[in-house]
C-alpha cells in the first residue's frame, strides 16, 4: 500500500488547504456562535468546489478518488468540522444515486450540486437512529408516484438543502424488506422544515427536522426498486464512514496544534509549560493517537479506492478510532491550556465539542464496534 501523495493530490489539497487557513479557520468561532455558514462563505465554497468534491468525472465533477477526498476532508475538519459536515452531506445524499440512480437521476442530481444547491441524506427519524428497519415515514403507492407521509430528524442540511434522499416504508408492516429510496425536493407541496437544532458542536452546519405530509414524488424519482431501501442504506454508510473518520482526524490535528502552539507559549514557574514533563507526555500521546488514526483512515480511503471486499470493515474501524481519538486529544488539549482551553475566547473547547458528534452519527461507535466484530474473519 502506498500512502504517498502524488503530485495532482498535492495540489488539490494545498488549494483546500489556503481556503481552510484563509477563509474557515478566521470564521470558525463566529460560525460556532452564530449557528451558520455566512453566504460570502457559502459561495467561496461553492465556486471552488468543495461542495461538488464527490462528483465523479462523468458527471461533470472532479472525478477525485476515495483517497484523496479523505485528504481533503481532513483539511476541512482541521478548519472547522461543521463546515466539513455541510460539505460532506452533499457527497453523503450522492451514494444512494450513485449506487441504484438512473442515469437520468444521476445528471440531474449532480447537476444541480455543481449548480451551487445543496442537498441532504434523509434516514434517522425520532423512532430510528441506529435501527434502520424502524422507519416509519410513510410512501403510499398512487397514481403516477408515491405520497411520503411522515418525519425525518437531525437532519444536516435540512433547512439549506434543495435535493433531499428520502428513506420511506412502502409496506405497510414497516421492517426493512419495505424501506425504499425517493428523490424529493424542498419546493414539493407538503414539505416544511421542522425544529432547528441548537447542537452542542458543529454548529456551522444546520440540522433540522423535515416533514413531510402528502407529499407527492412521481415515481421516476424512486432510486432503485421498491424494498432496497436497507441495503442502498448500509452500502451508502460504508462509503460515508471512512469521511467522518478523516473529518475527525483534522479536529485531532487541529487540537494537537493548539495545545503545541499554547505550551511554548504558555509560562509558569518562569518557564514554559511545554518543559513540564507530564504536557510533554500528553502532548506525545496526542501526537501519536492522531498518526495513528490517520493512518488507518487513509487505508480505509485505499481499500474502497481499490473496491476491497473488507473495505466496510475497514471504514468502521477507521470511524471509530479516528472519532475516539478526536475526542480523546481535543479533551487533551483543553486540558493542557487549563483555564483558557476552557474558554470560548480559543477554539479548543470547541474541538471537544464537535469531536463529540464524530462518535455519534453516521452509526455510533457502538455500532461500528458490532460491524468490525461480525466482520472480522480469520
Amino acid at each position: 500500500m502506498d500512502f504517498s501523495i502524488n503530485s495532482q493530490q498535492k495540489e488539490i489539497v494545498d488549494l483546500v488547504k489556503q481556503i481552510v487557513d484563509r477563509e474557515i479557520r478566521p470564521r470558525a468561532i463566529d460560525m460556532d456562535r452564530s449557528g451558520k455558514i455566512p453566504d460570502e462563505l457559502l459561495q467561496i465554497l461553492v465556486s471552488s468546489g468543495v461542495t461538488s468534491m464527490a462528483v465523479p468525472a462523468a458527471y461533470g465533477g472532479p472525478g477525485l478518488g476515495v483517497d484523496t477526498l479523505g485528504l481533503l476532508y481532513e483539511e476541512l475538519g482541521r478548519g472547522c468540522a461543521g463546515v466539513a459536515t455541510v460539505c460532506a452531506a452533499n457527497a453523503l445524499a450522492s451514494y444512494p444515486v450513485l449506487i441504484a440512480g438512473t442515469e437520468e437521476q444521476k445528471k440531474r442530481f449532480f447537476d444541480s450540486v455543481l449548480s451551487g444547491r445543496m442537498a441532504a441524506f434523509a434516514l434517522t427519524e425520532p423512532g430510528a437512529g441506529s435501527d434502520a428497519g424502524a422507519v416509519s415515514c410513510r410512501a403510499e403507492k398512487t397514481e403516477g408516484g408515491y405520497r411520503l407521509t411522515g418525519t425525518k430528524c437531525f437532519i444536516t442540511n435540512g433547512p439549506i438543502a434543495d435535493q433531499i434522499v428520502v428513506f420511506a416504508n412502502t409496506r405497510k408492516t414497516g421492517g426493512i424488506r419495505g424501506l425504499t429510496v425517493f428523490l424529493a425536493d424542498s419546493s414539493m407541496e407538503g414539505f416544511s422544515i421542522g425544529k432547528i437544532e441548537d447542537k452542542m458542536g458543529i454548529r456551522a452546519s444546520a440540522t433540522s427536522e423535515l416533514i413531510f405530509d402528502h407529499c407527492f414524488v412521481p415515481e421516476e424519482n424512486r432510486i432503485g426498486r421498491e424494498g432496497m431501501g436497507f441495503r442502498i442504506a448500509m452500502e451508502t454508510l460504508d462509503h460515508s464512514r471512512a469521511v467522518v473518520g478523516a473529518v475527525s482526524v483534522g479536529i485531532a490535528q487541529a487540537a494537537l496544534e493548539a495545545a503545541v502552539i499554547y505550551a511554548h507559549q504558555r509560562k509558569q514557574f518562569g518557564v514554559k509549560v511545554a518543559s513540564f514533563e507530564m504536557v510533554q507526555q500528553m502532548i506525545a500521546d496526542m501526537a501519536m493517537e492522531t498518526e495513528a488514526a490517520r493512518a488507518l483512515v487513509q487505508k480505509a480511503c485505499w481499500m474502497q479506492e481499490k473496491e476491497d471486499p473488507q473495505s466496510g470493515v475497514m471504514a468502521a474501524m477507521a470511524k471509530c478510532l479516528a472519532s475516539d481519538t478526536a475526542m480523546k486529544v481535543s479533551t487533551t488539549a483543553v486540558q493542557v491550556m487549563g483555564g483558557n482551553g476552557y474558554s470560548k475566547e480559543n477554539q479548543a473547547e470547541k474541538y471537544m465539542r464537535d469531536a463529540k458528534v464524530m462518535q455519534i452519527y453516521e452509526g455510533t461507535n457502538q455500532i461500528q464496534r458490532l460491524v468490525i466484530a461480525n466482520g472480522v474473519s480469520y
